[in-house]
């Protein structure tokens, strides 16, 4: 693995392994409170990351430009923005960093799928 795949594999695991702590401080405090927070780390920060360094591991072509590098960096923040920003939404400190980091992943998603569309015409 390299590339912008590297780094998007590394935020996958690191992303599972603080989702599994926090689930498990969860489950042992029996205060599910926050689940909604830690849902969204391990469907974003663990699912989608390694879905997308799976993707430009297989695809390395995928990799070059700067748009790679650009989904890579609103990934990450928007990973970083909606996690806090969630669990501030929910103990009704305000929703603002929640908005943000949605923005941040639903940016990073879209650049997503321009990299795999010029990726499956370069193939064509």
């Amino acid at each position: 693995m390299k590339g912008v795949s590297v780094y998007f594999m590394i935020l996958a695991v690191l992303s599972v392994i603080v989702g599994m702590a926090w689930g498990i401080q969860m489950s042992a405090s029996h205060n599910h409170t926050l689940s909604p927070a830690h849902a969204h780390l391990n469907l974003i920060g663990w699912v989608s990351m390694s879905i997308f360094a799976f993707y430009y591991h297989l695809i390395p072509e995928a990799q070059d430009g700067i748009l790679p590098k650009l989904h890579l960096a609103s990934s990450v923040l928007g990973l970083v923005a909606i996690v806090p920003g969630i669990v501030m939404a929910l103990r009704l400190r305000g929703e603002t960093l929640a908005i943000i980091g949605s923005i941040l992943t639903l940016v990073s998603m879209l650049l997503f799928l321009v990299v795999v569309l010029k990726s499956v015409r370069a193939r064509a």
